[in-house]
């Protein structure tokens, strides 16, 4: 398989760009996740708070079909730098809360390429892209995300992946999932995400290599909040992830958090069916 060159002085070009969306945080999405992670949550209306990480939902991508590469994303230019390597995943993200969404606000969020870098990993060639968002409501919520996004190259024939590390054991919160291609759906449809690696088994496991469909890795971001907030009823402050390793529809993982000594914050991760990390969080609870 030939490997891609990255000009990184070119992508470097797309620092500094921006851009603004709109939208009305409308009451279904929020009901339909709620289904979707299992929860008994009561009908939203409006004025009730959008969970936290839920702006996911919104701010979704509307490219035209003919604009769609094919993996499924939308052709590589425009906002995001036109990387040139196949794969892309979300590498993880940090959060600071200061005021909650709410079911019904007209929301925006100005997104800007805060920076472009590039390194050779043992995988061979790896781009990160920076991207900060600011997101607000009309009834006053406000908060920032910096999303870290890493491009990299197909595997080579004899490719053997690294074990990802222990995850902790125990946990003093625990939950089982079991990640079945239904789940990949419905996030999928939730979020307009048409990524293949998370319901194509054919693209998969034969152009990209991989052993099974990838669980999102906001999907398990979001089950490692939803994992505190059932756990603990007070709003976040911060939340930080990284994902250390990809998860797989076919085997089930579980999500697990600690709390800190002072209960102001915990510890949260999430644990394939080996005992790998796949997924390392903090979440920071208001007082």
């Amino acid at each position: 398989m030939t490997a891609h060159k990255v000009d990184i002085d070119k992508l470097a070009a797309w620092k500094g760009r921006s851009e603004t969306q709109e939208d009305i945080a409308t009451a279904y999405p929020v009901a339909a996740l709620s289904a979707t992670l299992d929860r008994d949550d009561p009908k939203p209306k409006a004025g009730d708070i959008v969970p936290d990480l839920w702006h996911w939902l919104y701010f979704l991508p509307v490219h035209r079909q003919s604009e769609i590469g094919p993996d499924g994303h939308a052709r590589r230019g425009g906002f995001l730098p036109p990387v040139e390597l196949p794969r892309r995943m979300w590498a993880g993200s940090r959060f600071d809360f200061r005021s909650p969404l709410r079911v019904g606000d007209t929301i925006r969020r100005t997104s800007t390429i805060v920076d472009v870098t590039a390194k050779t990993g043992a995988t061979g060639q790896l781009v990160f892209v920076l991207v900060r968002h600011e997101i607000s409501g009309s009834s006053g919520g406000s908060f920032t995300e910096e999303h870290d996004i890493v491009y990299r190259d197909m595997p080579t024939p004899g490719d053997m992946p690294q074990p990802p590390k222990p995850a902790p054991e125990g946990g003093v919160w625990s939950r089982d999932i079991q990640p079945d291609d239904v789940l990949l759906f419905r996030y999928s449809a939730l979020t307009f995400n048409g990524h293949r690696i998370h319901y194509d088994r054919r693209y998969v496991t034969e152009v990209e290599g991989y052993p099974g469909l990838i669980v999102h890795g906001p999907l398990v971001a979001t089950l490692l909040v939803d994992l505190a907030r059932r756990n603990d009823a007070r709003r976040l402050k911060s939340f930080r992830f990284r994902a250390m390793s990809p998860l797989f529809d076919i085997a089930p993982f579980s999500v697990h958090g600690t709390p800190a000594a002072d209960g102001m914050s915990a510890k949260l991760w999430a644990r394939n069916a080996r005992g790998g990390l796949a997924m390392e969080a903090e979440v920071g609870f208001a007082n």
